[in-house]
């Protein structure tokens, strides 16, 4: 059945503005022949993001090896993965001077590690250029590996995040290999190894209050302590469709909701994503 087309609200439309930051970001990397999840994912933060000098890095290639309904990342055969992404990587984190910096991946399931060595790699990169910068992994769930979870927690980076992105029934119906009970089990194992834990949520895509609630209290059973909840966008004709288009109130309320559960950090509204305003996690 298709569903009925819902008119973008105000509150949604964003003015495109880039200043010099903007474009020296777009130029290092571009001169480093670098992938971001702003690109890729049509990020409607990415001017001001990029205006700021932060950008969230996409590690592993372009191409993933699944097809998640929501995600506008190309679906194929990934090529081998570039052993100096990783150098390439640190050295743009320098160039920007980023205090915080974000790097996520496709996933590698074509991979016997599923990318874990290639993280592992990088994250070392990035510590050796940049010792004085703190770093926040949105990691894969490794096809439910534990053992690979655990070769991330011990490169320690300061946080490692990995999204729930949606209510627990509605799962399979937005994410193509990945499963609800797995990413609570990636969350658990780095919350129980002492890092902080992050995980991410999209609304608008059918859920209920009550969905979004008891997601929120499983993630807090499995040890997280960071959330961010934001408005799904459909990002071309081939995803997913949008449901419903959250207001600025509910987004406060799911705010609230979440610290009065116990979260420790919240960032919930229309134009939140995973990693928007990370650097300003305390």
């Amino acid at each position: 059945m298709t569903l009925p087309h819902v008119r973008k609200p105000d509150w949604l439309k964003i003015r495109l503005r880039g200043n010099e930051q903007f474009r020296q970001t777009g130029r290092i990397v571009e001169s480093h022949g670098l992938h971001t999840i702003c690109a890729s994912g049509r990020c409607p933060n990415r001017n001001e993001c990029w205006s700021c000098g932060t950008a969230t890095f996409l590690i592993g290639g372009e191409v993933c090896t699944r097809s998640c309904r929501f995600c506008n990342t190309p679906t194929g055969r990934p090529a081998p993965p570039d052993p100096s992404e990783p150098e390439r990587v640190a050295e743009s984190i320098r160039l920007m001077g980023l205090r915080h910096a974000v790097v996520t991946s496709v996933d590698r399931d074509d991979l016997p590690d599923a990318g874990a060595a290639h993280w592992v790699q990088t994250i070392r990169c990035i510590r050796k250029q940049n010792p004085h910068t703190t770093l926040e992994t949105l990691i894969p769930d490794f096809r439910g590996a534990l053992e690979q979870v655990d070769r991330i927690i011990e490169a320690a980076p300061d946080i490692i995040a990995h999204n729930l992105e949606t209510v627990r029934r509605l799962t399979p119906h937005v994410r193509s290999a990945a499963r609800y009970a797995t990413s609570l089990s990636v969350l658990a194992r780095v919350a129980s190894q002492g890092l902080r834990a992050k995980t991410g949520l999209m609304v608008g895509l059918g859920e209920t209050e009550q969905e979004v609630e008891a997601l929120m209290d499983d993630a807090l059973r499995a040890g997280v302590s960071i959330l961010t909840v934001g408005q799904y966008l459909q990002p071309s004709r081939r995803n997913i469709p949008v449901a419903e288009y959250v207001s600025p109130q509910q987004f406060d309320r799911y705010r609230r909701t979440a610290l009065d559960r116990g979260f420790r950090h919240v960032d919930s509204g229309p134009l939140v994503r995973s990693s928007y305003h990370a650097g300003n996690i305390p």
